[in-house]
C-alpha cells in the first residue's frame, strides 16, 4: 500500500512546488519588513529621548500624586543622633585632614561625587582653628552684610535659627575640650561658650545679637549657606555667610536660585551634567541623610579669604583669572580643596550647605607620597571648559613642570604606585 501511495504523493509535490516557493518567499519579505520597521521606530524613540534642547532651561517636575506641593515642608520628626567625642582632639595638635579629591586622567569626569555622610563627621574641626577664627573676625568687622545675611523671609529666618542650634548641639558633643553648652535653670539650652576663645552666643533671645549666620559662622571653620524651595520648584540662596570663599561673593548670588548661581558662575558641563541630577536631589533629600562632595582648586597666592589674583573683591567690573599674573615661581602655587556637607534641616526644609576650606602650599602637598603624579595627571585630564574655568593658563605650565619633577623623583627612590589605591583611598 505505501509503495503504491509514494508515486501519488511525488506527483503531488511535483505541483504543489510552485505555489510552495511563492508563500515562503512572502513569509520571508513580510517578516524582514516588519523587523526593520519595529527597529526604525525604536531608534526614533531612542533618538527623540536622547536629544533634549540644550539651550533650554528644564523646569523641574511636576510633583506626582501624593508628593508634597512645591514650596510646602511638613516639619519632619527626625533628630540628629548624638555625637561621640573626637578623640584626642586637640585646638593645638590635630592636623587637617589631607584631601586630595583628584583622579587619574585621562578622563575628568563632571558629576556632583556625593557619598554618605556619618552625622558624627558633620564638623571638622583641627589647628588651623585659630586663623580661621581671626579671619572671619576681621571678615566680619570690615565687611559685615556683604558676607553674612539672612533674608527677610520667615522660613529663612527659622532656617538659620534652626542651623544655630544644631550647631550648639553637636560641637560640644563632639568637642567638648573647645565648647560646652549653656542651660538655664530648667536645663534647656540656651546657647553656646567657646572655651577657647571665651565668646558665648546666646540662641535663644529675640532679637539675636547678631545675625544667625553670622554667629554659626563663628563658631566654626565652615563657610555656610541654606536653600530653601519656593512654589517654583527652585531653590533659592536665602540665608549665608560665606566670609572664605575665595573665588565668589554672596552679595552676587545671595537671592539667586539654583540653576543662575551656577550658570552665572559658568561652571563646567552644569547644564548638560550636573543640573537635572541636583534638581532632583534637593527635591528629594531627606534629613536623615546627609552626603558630602569635595572639589579642588589652583590658586597662586596665598589669602585664604578672597584671592586677589583674579581682581579686587570690591571691584565692580568683571573679576576672573585673566587678571593673574602668568607663570608665577612655584612658591606662590596653592592647593585649595573644599569638603562640602548637605544635609536638611527637618524643621524648616532648608538644605544647608557647609563649606570647609582647606588651604596648602603646593610644594607642601607634593612632598605626600604618590600626590604630584596624580595631581599632575589628573591638571592634564582638564577639557578647555574645565581649565578655563580653572585657570590653567596662568599656572599650568609652572605646575605641572614642577609635578612632573617631583612625581620622577619618588619613582627614582623606589615609590611603587601598585600600592597607591590600598595607602590612599579617594578622596585623600
Amino acid at each position: 500500500m505505501l509503495q503504491q501511495l509514494i508515486p501519488l504523493l511525488e506527483d503531488g509535490y511535483q505541483v504543489c512546488k510552485p505555489f510552495i516557493v511563492i508563500v515562503f518567499v512572502f513569509s520571508a519579505v513580510l517578516w524582514l519588513c516588519i523587523t526593520v520597521s519595529s527597529r526604525g521606530r525604536s531608534k526614533a524613540r531612542t533618538i527623540t529621548r536622547r536629544s533634549p534642547d540644550p539651550e533650554k532651561r528644564p523646569a523641574p517636575n511636576p510633583p506626582k500624586p501624593g508628593d508634597r506641593p512645591f514650596g510646602a515642608w511638613e516639619p519632619s520628626p527626625f533628630k540628629r543622633p548624638t555625637a561621640c567625642p573626637y578623640p584626642s582632639w586637640s585646638v593645638t595638635n590635630t592636623k587637617p585632614l589631607p584631601y586630595r579629591p583628584f583622579r587619574y586622567g585621562p578622563r575628568y569626569n563632571i558629576n556632583m561625587g556625593l557619598r554618605p555622610m556619618a552625622w558624627d563627621d558633620w564638623i571638622e574641626l583641627d589647628n588651623h582653628y585659630p586663623r580661621f577664627h581671626a579671619d572671619k573676625a576681621r571678615r566680619i568687622a570690615e565687611r559685615g552684610v556683604k558676607c553674612c545675611r539672612t533674608a527677610n523671609d520667615p522660613q529663612a529666618f527659622d532656617g538659620a535659627c534652626e542651623l544655630l542650634e544644631e550647631l550648639a548641639a553637636y560641637l560640644p558633643e563632639r568637642y567638648p575640650s573647645m565648647f560646652e553648652g549653656v542651660h538655664d535653670e530648667s536645663g534647656r539650652r540656651v546657647g553656646i561658650k567657646n572655651l577657647w576663645s571665651g565668646e558665648c552666643f546666646n540662641i535663644t533671645e529675640r532679637p539675636l545679637a547678631e545675625d544667625p549666620m553670622q554667629m554659626a559662622a563663628s563658631l566654626i571653620q565652615d563657610d555656610l549657606a541654606i536653600m530653601f524651595e519656593r512654589e517654583d520648584g527652585q531653590y533659592y540662596l536665602l540665608a549665608g555667610a560665606i566670609l572664605l570663599a575665595g573665588f565668589w561673593r554672596l552679595e552676587d548670588k545671595f537671592g539667586m536660585p539654583l540653576s543662575l548661581i551656577h550658570t552665572s558662575g559658568d561652571v563646567p558641563g552644569f547644564k548638560e551634567k550636573l543640573e537635572k541630577g541636583m534638581m532632583s536631589f534637593f527635591r528629594r533629600v531627606k534629613p536623615e541623610s546627609p552626603v558630602l562632595r569635595n572639589n579642588y582648586f589652583m590658586q597662586v597666592d596665598d589669602e585664604l579669604a578672597w584671592s586677589s589674583s583674579i581682581g579686587d573683591e570690591d571691584s565692580q567690573g568683571d573679576i576672573g583669572w585673566f587678571t593673574a599674573e602668568k607663570n608665577k615661581a612655584i612658591e606662590h602655587h596653592w592647593f585649595r580643596s573644599e569638603r562640602q556637607s548637605l544635609r536638611r534641616l527637618p524643621r524648616s526644609g532648608g538644605v544647608v550647605f557647609t563649606i570647609r576650606t582647606y588651604f596648602h602650599p603646593v610644594k607642601e602637598v607634593a612632598e605626600e607620597d604618590f600626590v604630584p603624579g596624580r595631581l599632575a595627571s589628573a591638571v592634564r585630564s582638564w577639557g578647555d571648559d574645565v581649565s578655563k574655568y580653572k585657570g590653567k593658563e596662568r599656572y599650568g605650565e609652572v605646575l605641572l613642570e614642577y609635578l612632573d619633577m617631583k612625581h620622577d623623583e619618588q619613582l627614582s627612590r623606589g615609590l611603587d604606585l601598585a600600592k597607591e589605591e590600598e595607602l590612599r583611598a579617594y578622596p585623600l
